[in-house]
């Protein structure tokens, strides 16, 4: 819950809780407590809303990080050795130990295709193009996941103030973060569905419909130069 006059000031839309959720996280892999990068930030880490202060998650039992495994109880099983062999290195540090990429650092993030969106460990169906929107945050940003997502297991208060880990339900893979703000977005899917799923572009493969290439997530979007610096149009003027 977020009061309307917080939720709908410029302010929120940039302070929303992914902007403070970020920095390094600790999971379970294996029985093994592993940090991501120092490059990856996370979005959990820390919580503000309107005038609520920004609390270390250490200092909130009801926010503690999702300790289950990321292997035991799935259907696809990969050693440690394995997982490194077959990801990048990117994709590895957050599907496997629950890193954080920056945000606009995936050209998913623009990515305005048909088509789905599936999981780069494994391959399973994770998301549909037509719920997937424009937050804003820097983050791949959908309505609502398939079937092939798995949502944490977390109270109603929890969910609502600082979200639920998502994982791929097939590989276990970290994908990043589901929150209720989804009626901060009117005119997009997420103002139907309640809910902003948060995604980490890497941890996904892009399929388009038309049966392009596929695309990888973890590559950066094309360079574009800022307007200012690009020539001014200038028309010739017609010989008198």
């Amino acid at each position: 819950f977020v009061p309307t006059v917080v939720a709908w000031s410029p302010l929120y839309r940039q302070l929303r809780p992914e902007s403070f959720l970020r920095a390094a996280r600790q999971t379970e892999h294996d029985g093994v407590i592993s940090s991501s990068s120092e490059s990856s930030i996370n979005r959990r880490k820390f919580v503000s809303f309107g005038a609520m202060a920004a609390l270390p998650i250490t200092s909130h039992p009801a926010i503690a990080m999702n300790n289950k495994s990321r292997s035991k109880g799935y259907a696809v099983q990969k050693t440690d050795a394995e997982w490194r062999a077959t990801l990048t290195p990117t994709q590895y540090d957050i599907l496997r130990l629950g890193g954080t990429e920056r945000p606009y650092s995936s050209i998913l993030e623009g990515e305005k295709r048909a088509g789905t969106f599936v999981c780069a460990g494994c391959g399973t169906p994770l998301f549909a193009s037509d719920q997937k929107f424009k937050s804003g945050t820097g983050w791949p940003s959908f309505a609502r996941g398939l079937d092939g997502v798995e949502v944490e297991d977390v109270s109603q208060v929890t969910a609502n103030l600082v979200g639920a880990e998502l994982r791929c339900g097939t590989c276990g893979g970290h994908l990043g973060d589901v929150f209720a703000d989804g009626f901060l977005f009117p005119g997009t899917p997420a103002f139907t569905s309640g809910k902003r799923y948060c995604i980490d572009g890497a941890a996904l493969v892009f399929e388009p419909a038309n049966g392009d290439s596929f695309v990888r997530g973890d590559l950066s979007p094309p360079k574009r130069e800022p307007d200012w610096l690009s020539p001014p149009n200038i028309s010739a003027r017609k010989a008198v």
